[in-house]
């Protein structure tokens, strides 16, 4: 039964992802098992001088910011930072934006206390175990992202830790040798590091604590990991396909740009360039949507384009208009989806708390700092008030009011995006947000027709989030699949049937929506196909209609050529006061009234960190529900 599972599965796989994918993670297992991965990827560390320290410090390379010219303007809240540095300091470091834990090395998991042998080659290193726990904690440190909390306080500050910072960086280059143990795993995580490093040197770059030795050792690590990126993102490109590969390609451009006496970078900035241009085109749609369908990667990516394109316009190696399209694009449906009271999205999507560059002291779900330098960047206007998620763009423009091109945002009024299959209402201070599209690439949760809804700052009825990665089967399937989504569901059937962690199988090809307006209303349309592992044919309609100016909503459901006997259970989570001001009901498609039903359900705000709520539900043997959503007051 098991090798028939197996045949299964790659059979789906290789009808979804493509042979040339199947043919490649076959190919590259087989090196792996052959050893030829340690081949390729040798443990010999770098040991030469690149530049001497007096050319490095005279050089007239052109980075982000001059550290020298530098006018970041403090904003409030730098009581947090300085309380976040104190931590650091103390040998502390926050996991996710949000958890802070005590580690003292770069190998233990703080969670199951697993440590990774660092001597390892990497090819060896198991980074899904199940007795180690997720990996993505111990790769958290190695971000080095907290680099940025200790950049930022020296210069609001008037401080000096560059001797922390360097020790630090050295620290881990001494005990994570070239090529060994769980950092050197993911190229992604890589070329975060190379990215956060980069910028501590620069801004680093006349500290007293700078010796050439020291320059040295960084530079050479640099240079080793690079080499370990570019050897192997052709895995990205063929094998992962989304914000790792664009994460890569960017830190080869970066590295080509900003350290030219390497000698591969020449090479690595022309085909770090290309690639992430290709890339951009392909992962993002015209419609400014992102193929993961996921808020947060899509923020990432955001990130990664304001650094892109500005360090291409002042080497004067300006990316392709298709770039410049898609960054629009992608700033106007996030501006579309954003709340504008403290600027967070629906938590829809994977959500691993992913921020790259954390550059303000605003909350981690804040996507104003991130679309407000992305657009600055482009010249563009999000009308965004005075306010301290200014900072970023300061960071990296030097200039937070550039001229503007105006962005099309809808502020009463229905917009879609019908590649990405979003669709959105504005109106009496809440925001309706739909989603029901084809899969064009590798789908993450089963959570069409999935309905957001927010009222004045606050998401009453909301996504469960993601939790963590690697976790036990009941807790992935839920926070993956369709059960943590306010939609339907036949039975405890998934919309798509989950192979592993990150496969389905029978994805959803055939999906359309539409929207708009009459007199009174706003409504959204939607269907797909899909439950394809119950049968052939099973289709689920979705009626949205919000009253105009009124906080009231009518959601109906149908689904079609349901398989006899089986019951469709339409789930809703809601915040933990929604039942303080707002009531919802459900009638069949006789009129009858549906008995609610509250379920025990979870909810991950943030990566790691669960808590159980509420899931209602209304379950019924026919085949349409009606469902009024309305204020009670």
């Amino acid at each position: 039964m098991k090798m028939l599972r197996y045949l299964q599965i790659g059979w789906h796989v290789s009808r979804q992802m493509g042979w040339k994918y199947v043919l490649f993670r076959a190919g590259y297992w087989l090196q792996g098992r052959l050893s030829i991965l340690k081949w390729r990827f040798s443990r010999t560390a770098t040991h030469r001088v690149f530049i001497s320290l007096e050319n490095w410090r005279g050089s007239q390379l052109t980075f982000l910011f001059d550290p020298e010219n530098l006018r970041v303007q403090k904003y409030p809240a730098l009581k947090r930072l300085a309380w976040r540095v104190a931590q650091i300091g103390a040998g502390r470091f926050q996991y996710f934006s949000g958890e802070w834990f005590e580690i003292a090395d770069w190998h233990t998991h703080p969670l199951t206390g697993y440590s990774y042998n660092p001597n390892v080659h990497w090819s060896d290193v198991d980074d899904f175990s199940a007795e180690a726990g997720d990996i993505k904690y111990v790769w958290e440190k190695s971000r080095f992202t907290f680099l940025y909390d200790l950049i930022r306080y020296d210069h609001h500050c008037g401080e000096d830790q560059s001797e922390t910072v360097f020790g630090l960086i050295t620290d881990w280059i001494d005990y994570n040798p070239v090529n060994c143990g769980p950092n050197w795993k993911c190229s992604q995580e890589i070329a975060l590091r190379v990215l956060n490093w980069t910028f501590a040197l620069h801004y680093y770059r006349r500290s007293k604590a700078l010796s050439q030795p020291l320059l040295d050792k960084i530079l050479c690590s640099i240079y080793d990991q690079m080499r370990h990126v570019a050897a192997n993102i052709r895995f990205s490109q063929i094998a992962v396909r989304n914000n790792h590969v664009l994460t890569e390609a960017l830190g080869l451009f970066v590295s080509g740009l900003m350290f030219p006496y390497f000698p591969e970078s020449g090479r690595w900035r022309i085909e770090g360039k290309r690639i992430f241009e290709i890339e951009i085109t392909r992962q993002i749609a015209s419609d400014g949507t992102y193929l993961q369908f996921s808020m947060n990667y899509h923020r990432a990516v955001v990130q990664l384009l304001s650094w892109g394109i500005r360090l291409a316009e002042l080497h004067e190696d300006r990316m392709c208009e298709a770039v410049y399209d898609r960054a629009m694009a992608s700033i106007t449906f996030l501006k579309n989806s954003q709340i504008e009271t403290h600027g967070r999205l629906p938590n829809y999507g994977h959500n691993d708390g992913a921020l790259f560059f954390p550059l303000t002291e605003c909350h981690h779900r804040d996507f104003r700092p991130q679309l407000a330098a992305l657009a600055n960047v482009l010249q563009a206007c999000l009308d965004y008030q005075k306010g301290e998620w200014e900072e970023e763009c300061e960071w990296l423009t030097g200039n937070p009011h550039s001229p503007a091109i105006p962005v099309n945002v809808v502020t009463v009024g229905v917009s879609n995006f019908p590649t990405g299959g979003y669709h959105i209402i504005r109106d009496a201070n809440s925001l309706t947000f739909l989603r029901c599209g084809s899969y064009y690439s590798r789908p993450f949760q089963a959570d069409h027709n999935h309905l957001d809804i927010w009222v004045g700052g606050r998401n009453i009825l909301r996504d469960a989030g993601t939790w963590l990665y690697n976790t036990d089967e009941a807790f992935t399937r839920y926070f993956s699949g369709t059960r943590s989504h306010n939609t339907v569901m036949i039975e405890d059937f998934d919309q798509m049937q989950k192979a592993n962690r990150f496969i389905w199988m029978y994805w959803i090809r055939n999906a359309e929506g539409k929207s708009g307006s009459a007199d009174r209303e706003f409504w959204i349309e939607s269907e797909f196909e899909g439950f394809r592992h119950l049968g052939r044919g099973i289709i689920h309609r979705r009626r949205v209609v919000k009253a105009k100016g009124r906080l009231h909503w009518l959601v109906e459901d149908h689904v079609l050529n349901v398989p006899k006997g089986l019951r469709i259970r339409q789930l809703w989570h809601p915040d933990e006061k929604f039942r303080e001001d707002y009531q919802i009901s459900a009638v069949d498609e006789k009129g009858c009234a549906l008995m609610e039903r509250t379920e025990t359900g979870w909810h991950s705000d943030q990566y790691g960190v669960k808590v159980a709520c509420d899931m209602l539900v209304f379950e019924s043997y026919g085949r349409r529900i009606r469902t009024i959503i309305e204020s009670c007051k």
